[in-house]
């Protein structure tokens, strides 16, 4: 890797990292270099502006850890349904790149960008899409494998499984534990059981 591509991996890491525990709208471009070490001159190089940064955070690392990891889980199980709550066990239990404390980024920058800012919106609707047409395809499979009954409306299920993701990383969020997210698999997985 040449030295100008890894200095802009380090701003796009290191900026990822102090974002996710403050919040976007409360880090500042000083907060950036000085976590960085990075010179401002060094930061404009590789960005017109802190928004591209952040649009580059979302596109070249939320988005590549969030979607392979997710597509391979559901991938990795015959049954869709044990699958998608494998993944959910996953995602709340055993990421390490996931921090109870801090929730999802990818809800957190929806919450605090897309209100405002239109590219924001568009790269995380992109995740969502992503997540919604891998999951919703998993389970249309699923049916025609016998494994999920046929009258179960696949995007609907897709919508409140992930809905109800994003709900209970902010409930982590505001326990800082992960006590909370018991509840919610186990209600989970009665959910996918009656699906069966």
């Amino acid at each position: 890797m040449k030295k100008a591509e890894a200095t802009r991996q380090t701003i796009l890491q290191k900026s990822f990292e102090l974002i996710y525990a403050k919040g976007y709208q409360n880090t500042s471009i000083d907060d950036i270099l000085a976590t960085t070490q990075v010179t401002k001159g060094a930061f404009y190089y590789h960005f017109k502006n802190k928004d591209e940064m952040g649009i580059a955070i979302i596109n070249e690392l939320l988005k590549p850890a969030l979607t392979s990891g997710f597509n391979d889980l559901l991938k990795s199980n015959e049954n869709p349904l044990d699958a998608i709550y494998q993944l959910m066990n996953h995602l709340l239990m055993k990421n390490d790149f996931l921090k109870v404390e801090y929730g999802c980024p990818a809800a957190n920058f929806t919450q605090e960008m897309t209100p405002w800012n239109e590219a924001f919106s568009i790269a995380l609707k992109e995740i969502t899409q992503q997540w919604t047409k891998a999951m919703t395809s998993a389970i249309e499979t699923g049916k025609k494998n016998g494994f999920v009954k046929s009258e179960a409306n696949a995007k609907q299920v897709t919508l409140f499984v992930t809905s109800g993701y994003w709900g209970i990383r902010n409930f982590g969020k505001l326990e800082n534990s992960k006590k909370v997210y018991s509840p919610y698999l186990k209600e989970l997985k009665s959910y996918l059981d009656n699906l069966k």
